[in-house]
């Protein structure tokens, strides 16, 4: 009896499921008819404006002016090819990517290299390939096969209603054929019933089998875009490189910037301390010797001014330098201790398992970022409290892939990049190990900065 109870409900979801992806499949239907007859037309103008642009510039290449034609026809054939994946939304096929156009090292343009960008370009000769000659194959193919179900489908379906206003012959019909053949089934049946009910039955079949046989021409054609118009694993290699190189050349801006700055502020604030305390020194010898003991207390009194300052100024500027802290208990440790060592009130969401994930350039970073964005909330923001908050963002595997680091404050407002300035040199110290600076500052406040790091693999 149970298994009997079994079979009986399992059947029924069996063919519920079927029939919810037949009816999702002729959803997308209408789009994909549409795609198949549209990239036909767009094959066959392809074809002749490619065709007629890529000879006639091969022709003059002799004479220099062919160049140029050669290098429009392929910016031309890469409009057709974009125009053929946009085209291919209609097919509800996921999104083919966008190639790689540019491979070019940053700062070596020039007119010749603008020039024959294309033609040192793979893409673009595999889209005028794909445009002259591959896409009008597979179209007209296609094309055929599409108006062919089209017709046979809707067209057997609703022959009884237009088929009678066709001119008809004397009575040799082909309805009268298959009468006359097939006794046994249209027995005394004349021709126009037979029609009839052939192109009915054809109708059914080829209208049934629509959505499969529509998707099957898509998905051909989104497979050999995919090949063709699509995005290579060269292009990924290509485009990180590029990044590695943006990414090592803003951590070299970012640290020259900083030992600028840090050489500035030594030079205008501890040094001149230390000059100061020099001469106070060598006035006190002098008193002293002299036998003036209430000038020499005095002298002894702003030395001891002077050192603290200058003491003082050493441990202001050491905050953009990773303290043994950092290497010792790890970020989350030098995190909270920053935080504690801010002098108006701080809430801390620091996930302890940021050390487990972070390396220690990543650290020295993250570390500099908001020992930095806790000194600009206290000179000059006017804040009360402030949120520090550093949490790991995962992958779509699960595995952490991003530390996420905001500083939150409830001040004034208005920070914004400038050129030469604290949140500028920011930006450039975190694009060094590839991650971005957000900043949201509207006037009044609060104000939000977000570093966001890509978490590098720990050996």
């Amino acid at each position: 009896m149970t298994t009997m109870t079994t079979d009986a409900v399992a059947a029924p979801a069996t063919t519920d499921g079927f029939w919810t992806g037949y009816g999702r499949e002729w959803v997308r239907t209408p789009g994909r008819a549409v795609y198949l007859l549209a990239v036909f037309v767009l094959a066959m103008v392809s074809v002749s404006v490619l065709a007629a642009l890529f000879w006639t510039g091969v022709g003059l290449l002799a004479i220099v002016i062919g160049l140029p034609i050669v290098v429009g026809t392929l910016i031309i054939a890469r409009g057709f090819g974009l125009a053929d994946r946009g085209m291919l939304q209609l097919t509800s096929l996921p999104r083919i990517a966008e190639p790689e156009w540019n491979r070019d090292k940053p700062g070596t343009g020039g007119f010749w290299m603008t020039l024959t960008r294309p033609l040192r370009n793979a893409h673009y000769w595999i889209y005028l390939v794909h445009g002259m000659i591959v896409n009008p194959v597979i179209s007209t193919i296609s094309f055929a096969i599409t108006t062919v179900w089209l017709s046979v489908g809707l067209g057997g379906l609703t022959y009884w209603i237009w088929g009678a206003f066709i001119p008809r012959g004397d009575g040799g019909e082909w309805g009268h054929f298959v009468a006359d053949y097939l006794p046994w089934l249209f027995g005394g049946w004349d021709g126009w019933g037979v029609e009839v009910v052939l192109y009915l039955l054809a109708g059914i079949v080829f209208t049934f089998t629509m959505p499969w046989v529509l998707g099957a021409l898509a998905l051909g054609h989104h497979a050999i875009a995919t090949g063709m118009l699509g995005r290579w694993r060269s292009d990924d290699l290509a485009a990180e490189v590029r990044a590695e190189a943006a990414a090592r050349g803003a951590a070299v801006h970012a640290e020259d910037v900083a030992l600028r700055r840090l050489e500035r502020d030594i030079h205008d604030g501890p040094q001149q301390r230390l000059v100061r305390l020099q001469l106070d020194l060598a006035a006190l010898e002098r008193r002293a010797e002299a036998g003036d003991a209430d000038a020499a207390a005095e002298l002894a009194r702003e030395a001891r001014g002077h050192a603290k300052a200058a003491l003082d100024e050493l441990r202001a500027l050491s905050s953009g330098v990773a303290p043994p802290l950092l290497q010792d208990r790890g970020l989350a440790a030098a995190l909270a201790a920053v935080a504690a060592g801010t002098p108006i009130v701080v809430n801390t969401e620091i996930d302890p398992a940021i050390d487990a994930v972070t390396s220690p350039e990543v650290a020295r970073t993250v570390y500099f970022v908001v020992a930095e964005l806790f000194t600009n909330v206290i000179k000059h923001s006017g804040a009360t409290a402030v949120t520090l908050k550093a949490s790991l963002r995962p992958s779509l595997s699960g595995v952490p892939s991003m530390l996420d680091v905001w500083v939150v404050d409830n001040g004034r407002g208005g920070a914004a990049y400038a050129l030469g300035h604290g949140l500028e040199g920011l930006r450039d110290r975190v694009a060094g190990l590839r991650g971005m600076l957000v900043v949201d500052s509207p006037a009044g406040g609060p104000t939000s900065v977000g570093a966001h790091v890509p978490l590098t693999p720990i050996a």
